[in-house]
């Protein structure tokens, strides 16, 4: 029988081993022994087992030259059990392509997770401009217009969590860094049924999103598209907004939405 050493031992161990896969991203797709070891505060010794352990099972994979690790395929195959199990990834999947084909723009799925927004499905324009988003990528939500989206249709507590744990960091000229703007500007957002982000996260950059809901009428995701500034004009926001709009009611409509007046 285990004792309850034994059991913390364990517990500790996978968490450990979790904290390591989710250290790797797009940014930092490979990392050395000691480089995950400072940025996790772990022993070294600890993340060597750890990594060896993880190695066997074909979740991380050693570069026998440069010696870093980087995540193996055993993390795509899950990934693509989570992809064929997801409503929200097959329901939106020809409403993205007609839409990306329509605006000529790069379009989201985005949840919210925790304090940042994650990017779940993604369709690319073929307009040479492109943005380095990926599924999987994490931003903060108050300085985008997903983020805005899932913060508007959610209780103000979520909100206040997002400003206690991330605070209104400045990422551009137009970020919203004042609490008051920031609710107010959310209500707005919830009153219109979308929102807009002109440069707020990124200097020449705009996006606009839209709530997709459930067959309970809860928004759980937001659709996007982003592209330069340069086409999305002011006098186009709007009109612009009115598809993206139209195309996530398409997608709640595919997860079984019913809209009650």
């Amino acid at each position: 029988m285990e004792t309850k050493k034994q059991e913390e031992n364990y517990l500790s161990s996978l968490k450990n081993a979790l904290r390591i896969l989710n250290s790797f991203s797009m940014d930092e797709p490979e990392k050395k022994i000691g480089e995950i070891s400072t940025s996790l505060g772990l022993n070294k010794s600890t993340v060597s087992r750890t990594m060896a352990t993880l190695a066997s099972e074909g979740f991380v994979h050693k570069d026998p030259e440069t010696k870093k690790y980087r995540l193996g395929l055993s993390i795509l195959t899950l990934s693509g059990v989570v992809y064929s199990s997801m409503d929200i990834y097959r329901d939106s999947q020809p409403v993205l392509n007609k839409l990306v084909e329509t605006l000529g723009e790069t379009a989201h799925i985005s949840v919210l997770d925790h304090s940042d927004v994650i990017y779940l499905h993604k369709v690319e324009c073929n307009h040479p401009i492109r943005f380095l988003t990926h599924v999987g990528r994490r931003n903060p939500p108050y300085c985008t217009s997903s983020g805005k989206v899932l913060l508007a249709f959610s209780d103000e507590d979520v909100t206040k969590s997002v400003i206690e744990k991330k605070g209104l960091h400045k990422y551009s000229k137009n970020t919203i860094t004042d609490t008051d703007m920031l609710h107010a500007h959310l209500r707005e957002v919830r009153k219109n049924g979308y929102a807009s982000s002109v440069e707020e996260l990124l200097d020449g950059v705009t996006s606009i999103a839209a709530p997709i809901y459930d067959y309970k009428g809860k928004v759980i995701a937001a659709l996007s598209i982003v592209g330069p500034k340069q086409r999305f004009p002011a006098h186009k926001i709007q009109s612009i907004a009115k598809k993206v709009i139209s195309a996530g009611l398409d997608i709640s409509r595919n997860m079984g939405y019913r809209k009650i007046n």
